[in-house]
């Protein structure tokens, strides 16, 4: 551990931020956390670890940390550490949550929680047991325009929602990944177009037109070798990397889903229409649809949709700023209102019903 700076005692001040997976030189830590959390002041980064002490101590330097650790289970244990903020690979997960939920903390993890089912029940089960504040880090559905269009069907605007039609497109999942993305082709690791680009897209759908009942899919693996880029390794994609779902939804809305990988340039498409009108929602980024500054157009004409809680940000750390407001107001009035370890589980049934249905060929219905 390095510190450059006395971090005990009870926080009077800003919250402070604990990072489990502080890099240098790449990653949404640095890209997107850290701009969003320079730009609220209720919270500050109080610590970084990484997996060795001088890679920590870089990271340190860069987000501007008082303390660096080699060991991410030391940080979780820091008496001055008041949120974890999960953002190391998705096989990590679980160890890094359970500390911190057993070290009283507070938990912001970055989707998806775990690598199956069994890993995120079991981390909704020990943060349902505790009394900290837990998040999952989808932040596309605290974007202003999916609140907005929510907020819209919510209110009849449209009347009653009848269908939905939704295209995802995100660059990964091409013919050649970076190497720290080569993970990301094996299913086993839990980090998938169907999990990462999917579960994004779903929690959206289901914040706007209400949970899944049912559904029927189609996975593809249309590009089953990835070059690793800037070597000569071929690696097996054993996930998929295009995924179509035909859902019904609790209110009887039906929707189309396509999830594409490869993507770079292609935009996001929403279109919902509902017995009195109809509503889109548009943006692109590279990255997906939940990167993006999202619009919502709406026919008839509806009040235009709120201004971002946090101003004169760009690109990834947009949303991430609007969850990080949202979870730092759950701490401090005692409220629980972001989406949690439980919507995390919900969410990941889901897709285990996508998985399923694609196996079977059959329509699978999703339970409560």
């Amino acid at each position: 551990m390095t510190d450059t700076s006395p971090n005990t005692g009870p926080n009077t001040g800003p919250l402070r931020i604990g990072f489990a997976g502080g890099n240098a030189t790449r990653g949404w830590a640095r890209d997107a956390h850290l701009p969003a959390i320079r730009a609220l002041p209720g919270l500050a980064v109080g610590a970084v670890s990484a997996r060795d002490q001088s890679l920590a101590d870089e990271a340190a330097a860069v987000f501007g940390a008082p303390v660096a650790y080699g060991d991410t289970l030391a940080m979780v244990r820091d008496p001055g550490i008041d949120i974890v903020a999960v953002t190391v690979k998705v096989p990590e997960h679980r160890a890094i949550v359970l500390a911190a939920i057993a070290a009283g903390k507070h938990v912001y993890c970055e989707w998806p929680l775990g690598r199956d089912l069994a890993e995120a029940e079991e981390l909704a089960a020990a943060a349902r047991a505790s009394d900290v504040h837990v998040a999952i880090g989808l932040q596309g559905t605290h974007a202003p325009a999916i609140r907005h269009a929510a907020r819209l069907v919510r209110e009849g605007a449209i009347g009653r929602p009848l269908n939905l039609r939704v295209v995802s497109p995100t660059a990964g999942w091409a013919n050649e990944a970076p190497p720290f993305y080569a993970y990301l082709q094996d299913k086993r690791n839990g980090a998938t177009l169907s999990s990462i680009a999917g579960g994004h897209t779903i929690a959206v759908i289901e914040a706007i037109v209400g949970p899944y009942a049912d559904l029927s899919a189609i996975n593809s693996i249309l590009r089953d070798t990835v070059r690793i880029s800037g070597t000569d390794e071929v690696v097996q994609r054993t996930c998929p990397d295009h995924v179509l779902a035909i859902g019904r939804h609790a209110n009887g809305c039906v929707s189309s889903l396509e999830v594409l990988g490869g993507l770079p340039n292609t935009p996001f498409l929403f279109e919902l229409r509902g017995t009195e009108g109809a509503l889109t929602v548009s943006g692109h980024h590279a990255g997906g649809f939940q990167v993006s500054d999202l619009t919502v157009t709406a026919t008839p004409a509806a009040a235009p949709q709120s201004a971002h809680v946090v101003a004169g940000l760009a690109g990834g750390p947009i949303n991430v700023a609007e969850s990080w407001a949202a979870f730092e107001a759950d701490i401090r009035a005692g409220t629980r209102t972001v989406p949690d370890f439980e919507t995390a589980v919900r969410l990941t049934r889901v897709l285990d019903a996508i998985d399923t249905a694609a196996d079977t060929g059959g329509r699978v219905t999703i339970a409560d």
